[in-house]
């Protein structure tokens, strides 16, 4: 399949049977089947840059180093998803990473047969937006305000320098905040950023609303290394959480790393509590066999 055969928002063809599988197997497994990352790809740069393996029951989808594979319920425990994974990496010799967003034994069982191991845990921590909430009280030195036209490229250096070592976030760019700005979520009154006399920016706490799952989520929190250990991280979450409230919605969540212990710490301690794990499997295809 060509990238000009591929039409995200059409109604008919290759986009909306995929869109289709996906929504299926949303329904069916109570996660996202495709994350957000491969839909912005999808939506505004179609197949540029990727291969698409799609059938009648499910599709695989590689792009750069990532590899997204959904199968439709009914189509499920016949080998599809394996055949599918095999025919989007066949002759690929680099490294590549998967995601079972609902780390289920099927993708395990996917991801050995590629030669793929386990490679990360990605929590996805929940708590009730409720009275319970503490209040956000910046400490003297900064302030803590919304989102401005013009303020685009503090922030996306406070992120790069925040997540320096991060795999996915650390290298937002500014097309990247671009096409995450376009989004119907979207809301300027949800970015929240500390900055000091000068207006340079501390720290920002990214919301998102989830308004089909009518919840709220903790999307970004990044304080820059620099201004580290004056509690910026604690008040701009605060302040995010509570204008989540503010606006009825009763439950937000929130990703971490299994293995970001001190992050771990600070979200039990707020009242966040693990629901689900996603697990990513990383390495070089193993196909033989």
């Amino acid at each position: 399949m060509t990238a000009d055969e591929f039409d995200w928002s059409a109604s008919t063809g290759p986009a909306a049977q995929l869109r289709a599988i996906a929504a299926a197997a949303d329904e069916h497994d109570g996660v996202v089947s495709l994350n957000e990352a491969a839909q912005l790809h999808l939506k505004h740069r179609g197949l540029d840059g990727s291969t698409l393996v799609l059938d009648e029951g499910g599709f695989a989808l590689l792009t750069g180093s990532d590899l997204d594979l959904v199968v439709a319920p009914e189509a499920r425990s016949h080998g599809l998803g394996t055949a599918l994974a095999r025919e989007a990496l066949s002759g690929v010799d680099r490294e590549i990473d998967a995601w079972s967003h609902s780390d289920c034994g099927a993708a395990a069982r996917i991801a050995e047969r590629l030669g793929l191991p386990r490679e990360r845990e990605l929590w996805v921590m929940s708590r009730p937006l409720d009275a319970t909430l503490p209040a956000a009280e910046p400490s003297a030195g900064y302030t803590v305000r919304t989102f401005r036209d013009g303020d685009e490229e503090g922030l996306l250096e406070t992120n790069a320098l925040a997540f320096s070592h991060h795999p996915e976030q650390g290298h937002m760019s500014l097309a990247d905040f671009r096409e995450r700005q376009s989004e119907d979520w979207f809301d300027p009154a949800g970015l929240f950023l500390a900055v000091d006399s000068e207006e340079q920016i501390l720290g920002f706490h990214w919301t998102k609303v989830h308004r089909e799952e009518n919840l709220g989520e903790v999307y970004v929190v990044a304080v820059n290394p620099r201004a580290a250990g004056r509690g910026i991280g604690k008040v701009l979450t605060n302040a995010g959480l509570l204008h989540l409230r503010d606006l009825g919605l009763p439950t937000v969540i929130l990703y971490v790393d299994g293995d970001n212990a001190p992050a771990i710490a600070v979200y039990d301690g707020a009242g966040f509590t693990r629901v689900r794990v996603e697990a990513q499997y990383r390495g070089v295809p193993a196909l033989a066999g």
